[in-house]
């Protein structure tokens, strides 16, 4: 019989004594109290406590924490736009007494520093320097939050303006801005390009015209010395320059057609090509030659010395 009672003291022995250890995990502090007061703050590990007089009044955690506030504000400009901070924290190791005790809900005390900041920062700039100095909005954000959550047990690491997002209307007008910008740009750089290939154009169709020209001349330059020897040859065998220059222009006018007459794809040209062209082509040449010298005895006659009138 006593047995049988002794086994429940037995079991409730236990229970007491297992409930005296309990554990904390790493970067966690635990805060101990004794009949409700404050005893001690408790780090990671196997811990114990005093059974039915100690209690566990609550956990931190160490690490580092995160809360992203969304401040809705209006600018310099008039613009409303809505800013998400984002404020990374953690509980200091020797504050842990203050952060528990101290502060009930850490988090809206944070939030409203944060909107206590930005509405008092950012109406002193255009939409514009919002986008550009948002680093200067993180600083003071974090510099005012520093100095007031130090005596709350709480470390600012960083703070962070990570979203800035106008009214939809003026998202609407910076797009079309932007856009109207880039339009204007593109169609400078098509102008240049338009400009370049002109002016390039010109240059090659100039440089063609030039060495067209240089060819022509080169060509003309070789007929004539050609002639030239020509003309002496025939010379050298009795024909004067007269009958030397008509003859060889016959001879040209037939290696034109012949010429022509090896095309496939030449186009319709109409020449005199019957024997008598090429006598008449000859006593033309040779009468004008005759007249040609003729005016030319005339006007020495006239003018023996070479002078004008």
């Amino acid at each position: 019989m006593g047995s049988f009672f002794l086994i429940p003291v037995i079991l409730i022995a236990a229970v007491i004594l297992f409930s005296s250890f309990f554990i904390v995990k790493q970067q966690t502090a635990v805060a101990i109290e004794r009949f409700g007061r404050f005893q001690s703050i408790r780090g990671s590990g196997l811990q114990l406590k005093i059974p039915l007089v100690d209690r566990i009044a609550g956990r931190l955690s160490l690490k580092i924490q995160q809360l992203d506030v969304i401040v809705e504000t209006k600018t310099l400009d008039d613009v409303f736009v809505k800013l998400k901070i984002s404020v990374q924290y953690v509980v200091l190791k020797d504050k842990v007494y203050e952060a528990f005790y101290r502060l009930e809900y850490p988090h809206e005390q944070i939030t409203s520093y944060v909107f206590d900041v930005v509405r008092a920062e950012v109406p002193k700039m255009k939409l514009d320097d919002v986008f550009v100095k948002k680093d200067d909005i993180a600083i003071a954000v974090k510099t005012e939050l520093q100095e007031a959550m130090f005596d709350y047990g709480f470390d600012i690491i960083k703070t962070l303006v990570t979203d800035i997002d106008p009214d939809a209307q003026v998202k609407n007008a910076m797009n079309r801005i932007n856009a109207s910008e880039r339009e204007k740009i593109a169609a400078q750089f098509e102008g240049d390009a338009a400009r370049i290939l002109i002016v390039e154009k010109a240059k090659a169709e100039a440089e063609s015209k030039r060495l067209q020209g240089q060819g022509i001349a080169d060509q003309r330059r070789e007929i004539a010395r050609g002639l030239e020897e020509s003309v002496e040859v025939l010379n050298k065998v009795g024909i004067n320059s007269q009958e030397a220059s008509a003859l060889i222009v016959v001879t040209q006018h037939y290696d034109t057609l012949q010429s022509i007459g090896e095309e496939t794809n030449t186009n319709l040209i109409l020449l005199p090509n019957s024997p008598q062209a090429g006598s008449d082509m000859l006593n033309d040449m040779v009468a004008s030659f005759t007249a040609s010298n003729m005016i030319g005895e005339e006007m020495k006659k006239k003018n023996p010395k070479g002078k004008g009138d």
